[in-house]
């Protein structure tokens, strides 16, 4: 089983380049180790780094530690111990002197620390890609919180720390050497040496802490990146996205108020839904108990319009408007399109046959009335997308593409979508419905009609977009159809 958390390549090429900045590093501040040939050297340092890296490899790649992503701790206690070992060589065969068997020591610990610490942030990288193309972030915290303050603190007082030791070491084998050849400072070569010792210890230092600082930011680029990226989708109205929490720190405290916050924003919200659901559902069906149309022509107006509006978001001139969001609106406001006809007079509302003239005047006041109904709605309550647009649809519904609908007599790009989308769904409803003046007609000859009205009562664009999804409309209709059918059998059995 290949274990996420060790990046074996990676392991050995630092420990590789720990080796050899060691065994650079022991000549430029250890005048002891500076009196072992290349080959004594190489092979001291080859035969610990390699083992400590055989150790860490076969033996512990699985360790807990490795586990927990604690690498620094890890690498950093290998070190110690393999140092100890060359210290305690060195101090029996060369008879090296305590303070030099304590830069050994110190010297790989350090190399250790620097090599687990950086194996340690790609891990945390690895991680967090892995849950990113998985989406399988903890949005909750978990485990004992660690500071990310205290840790970067800690990290440069140690690595100050360490550039200050570093350096104070050199200076007193310089000092040593030079006093042994007074020679070199007569000449400036010994200026020069001690010059470039200084600068191969500050190179060696700021290049590890370079690349630790580009590994720590490149983590904290893609930690907030994805909790930016949800917070966006937030912004946008998806108030069920919550914010990824990657570790228990200040950024993952912080992501885990957010997400506290989306829980309360998200439990208020579905609570206003409902209230908004039950007042649709009151107001269409105030409207359906006083109309012969029957509760499913509502239900299958507001599918039609949703059908349509989905079809239509794919072509790039519409996605701006028909987003997922205005298309829920549409499809919940659809069912008041009809609310003005409670205004309407049974007389006219009921009446079986055709209406007269004056009465057809009459009727056409219905979508004015549901628009003044909710735009004094909307003062009390204060205005909102869904009253807005429920207004809209009540007052545009009958308008038509040429300019003769009523009761404005807008025309083509001038009628909102909203209207042009009922206007085609509630006219098929009407046509395979049956009434009590007409008979239900089949779809084909609903579709032949609509088709004869294409580009003088409805929407050219629309009606394409009726004919790509006919087959949905025909689906609809028949669900519905069906449920009726039910509903009709189990009155008939209550009144038996």
């Amino acid at each position: 089983m290949v274990n996420s958390h060790y990046n074996a390549p990676l392991t050995l090429k630092l420990y590789a380049l720990a080796a050899v900045v060691f065994g650079l590093y022991g000549g430029r501040v250890c005048p002891m180790l500076e009196t072992l040939t290349f080959s004594e050297l190489f092979i001291h340092v080859s035969l610990t780094f390699g083992g400590v890296y055989l150790v860490r490899h076969f033996l512990l790649q699985d360790h807990s530690l490795v586990k927990e992503q604690q690498h620094a701790r890890l690498d950093t206690t290998l070190m110690f111990f393999g140092s100890l070992i060359l210290a305690i060589f060195y101090n029996t065969y060369y008879e090296f002197p305590l303070d030099s068997n304590l830069k050994v020591l110190l010297g790989m610990t350090l190399f250790g620390f620097f090599t687990g610490l950086l194996l340690q942030l790609d891990s945390k990288i690895t991680s967090f890609d892995a849950l990113t193309g998985s989406q399988r972030f903890d949005f909750e915290l978990s485990g004992k919180r660690q500071s990310m303050v205290k840790q970067m603190i800690w990290l440069i007082s140690l690595l100050l720390f360490t550039l200050t030791t570093m350096l104070a070491m050199v200076a007193v084998k310089d000092i040593f050497w030079l006093e042994h050849n007074p020679d070199r400072v007569l000449d400036g070569t010994g200026k020069i040496s001690v010059i470039k010792e200084f600068i191969y210890i500050s190179l060696v230092l700021g290049a590890y802490t370079i690349a630790i600082m580009v590994q720590w930011s490149k983590l904290m680029r893609r930690v907030l990146s994805a909790q930016e990226y949800s917070l966006i989708e937030v912004a946008k109205g998806k108030t069920s996205t919550r914010v990824p929490i990657f570790e228990h720190n200040e950024l993952g405290s912080m992501a885990s108020l957010t997400n506290q916050m989306l829980d309360s924003l998200e439990s208020s919200q579905d609570e206003v839904k409902t209230t908004r659901d039950v007042a649709i559902v009151s107001l269409s069906a105030l409207a359906e108990s006083r109309d012969n149309e029957t509760g499913a022509h509502i239900l299958r107006t507001q599918e039609y319009v949703r059908a349509l509006a989905t079809h239509l978001a794919q072509f790039d001139h519409h996605k701006d408007l028909l987003t997922d969001n205005y298309i829920e609106l549409l499809y919940k406001s659809a069912p008041l399109h009809d609310v003005g006809k409670v205004g309407i007079p049974d007389n006219i509302l009921l009446k079986p046959g055709k209406l007269t003239d004056e009465e057809f005047e009459v009727m056409k006041g219905h979508p004015e009335i549901g628009a003044k109904a909710l735009s004094m709605a909307e003062k009390q309550l204060g205005s909102n997308s869904f009253l807005k647009l429920a207004k809209e649809i009540s007052l545009t519904h009958h308008e038509k593409w040429n300019g003769s609908g009523y009761p404005k007599g807008l025309k083509e790009q001038e009628i909102p979508i909203s209207g042009r989308l009922m206007a085609l769904a509630d006219v098929y409803d009407a046509l395979i419905s049956e009434r009590v003046y007409k008979k239900a007609f089949s779809h084909e000859k609903a579709k032949s009609i609509i088709l004869e009205g294409n580009g003088s009562h409805f929407d050219p664009e629309i009606v394409e977009a009726f004919l790509a999804i006919e087959d949905e409309f025909v689906a609809i209709a028949d669900k519905y159809r069906s449920m009726e059918a039910r509903e009709n059998e189990l009155e008939q059995l209550m009144h038996a």
